[in-house]
């Protein structure tokens, strides 16, 4: 978090954006195919704030505070704030952890997976691969869902983990 403020203003905007994160936020682990790679795929972290378009000097004030993350308006009239990258996900979830309240398990999980994915991604046990399809799927579970995500056997597939 950025800024010269003192600490007691400094927690009430920790305990404001994790109640945003929690109200109208996203915290989001997916497995992205990627041609580029020898794997084929990567994970990608992402926290994602969302407000309507009228409304969304919020998202942008939000932006200042954790000094990260891009806006974008969507055609639905729905503005976005999101913030990707494992390094800068588990600073942030760590700052705002003591204030978040419905979205702690999808932090804990993310939180998890963030450590993990800190090796590079070719000297992942078989382990931990699997610990992060369990992540994937406990943030999925925990997530309001408005389009099918993928299932257990589609990511060990994707992952190789299959027999």
């Amino acid at each position: 978090m950025k800024g010269n403020t003192v600490g007691s203003r400094l927690s009430v905007e920790k305990a404001y954006i994790a109640g945003f994160l929690d109200g109208d936020g996203s915290i989001m682990l997916q497995l992205k195919k990627r041609s580029d790679t020898k794997r084929g795929y990567r994970f990608m972290a992402t926290i994602c704030f969302y407000q309507d378009t009228r409304h969304d000097k919020t998202l942008y004030w939000i932006q200042k505070v954790l000094g990260i993350g891009y806006i974008s308006k969507r055609k639905d009239h729905i503005t976005e704030l999101r913030i990707n990258g494992f390094d800068r996900i588990e600073k942030i979830l760590l700052d705002l952890k003591p204030f978040i309240r419905f979205k702690a398990v999808q932090a804990k999980a993310m939180l998890n997976a963030c450590r993990i994915l800190r090796k590079d991604i070719n000297m992942l046990s078989k382990k931990e691969l699997l610990m992060l399809v369990d992540v994937v799927l406990t943030i999925q579970s925990e997530n309001y869902v408005t389009k099918r995500k993928k299932s257990k056997e589609e990511l060990l597939d994707a992952l190789g983990l299959t027999p």
